[in-house]
């Protein structure tokens, strides 16, 4: 199940591992329209990549730490360190291969 994020647990979730970070809104469509596909991907990945949920609206400390100026924008990290960032008009496939990329373990 995708994990909510605040200002204060979020180094924490995003420090071992694959995990995949959702910025989101709640009156962003694109954002809302994109959760059921990332909930089911999780659950496909069996563990291998957490996702870590962060509403920009609640969190903007962390949306300024990490430069996210729009929405939606997921940021593929590993290991706490960032790998890949997509924003905007993002597509399902996109974010597929955001989680086979996540699931591989390589670099991206």
């Amino acid at each position: 199940m995708p994990v909510d994020a605040t200002p204060e647990t979020f180094k924490e979730l995003t420090s071992e591992g694959s995990v995949f970070v959702d910025f989101w809104g709640p009156r962003c469509q694109p954002c809302l329209a994109m959760m059921p596909t990332i909930k089911d991907l999780e659950q496909e990945a069996g563990g291998a990549v957490r996702v870590v949920k962060v509403d920009s609206s609640q969190n903007r400390d962390v949306c300024r730490e990490l430069r996210v100026f729009g929405l939606p924008t997921y940021i593929l990290m590993r290991d706490g360190e960032e790998l890949e960032r997509l924003s905007g008009e993002v597509s399902k496939q996109q974010v597929e291969e955001a989680f086979a990329t996540l699931k591989g373990g390589g670099a991206a």
